[in-house]
């Protein structure tokens, strides 16, 4: 398993994203998914990673370096293809992710993720995350959950 940058406008990329859509509108009305676009994800402020495993690509993550409500980084699009869940990679591309805000040296990472995703919640407990209440510009949503990590 290895995870790099990845070009989120590319074609493996689009199509991971796109299945993370689909799951993500089987779970939440389209006002409480707040998922970036790939185009959003490609901006200088961003760094999108692909999660590989034998040579197929198996999951994704993106942080997004904020300064609107103090510096942070804001964690996104965490998805592992269903084949290839349980075996750590939303936990390792996680780690890389904070890794990325530490050498940039960010020393908050926060995320929002919905409450119909108790494997996501139980992996960021589990990395020390807290809950928290709404951040940036983000509104109080009955079907949002927020959390934070100092790193």
């Amino acid at each position: 398993m290895y995870i790099e940058a990845l070009d989120p406008l590319s074609a493996p990329a689009a199509h991971l994203l796109a299945l993370s859509d689909a799951y993500m509108a089987s779970l939440y009305p389209a006002e409480s998914n707040h998922m970036e676009s790939p185009s959003a994800l490609a901006l200088p402020n961003v760094l999108f990673l692909g999660a590989y495993l034998d040579g197929e690509l198996a999951g994704c993550g993106a942080v997004k370096l904020m300064h609107d409500d103090g510096s942070y980084g804001e964690i996104k699009r965490v998805y592992v293809l269903d084949t290839y869940r349980g075996r750590g990679l939303s936990k390792q591309l996680m780690q890389a992710l904070e890794s990325h805000l530490i050498e940039q040296q960010i020393p908050l990472a926060r995320l929002e993720t919905g409450i119909s995703q108790p494997e996501a919640l139980g992996l960021y407990e589990k990395l020390g995350y807290q809950y928290r209440t709404p951040f940036g510009s983000y509104l109080l949503d009955p079907l949002s959950v927020f959390m934070e990590k100092r790193l």
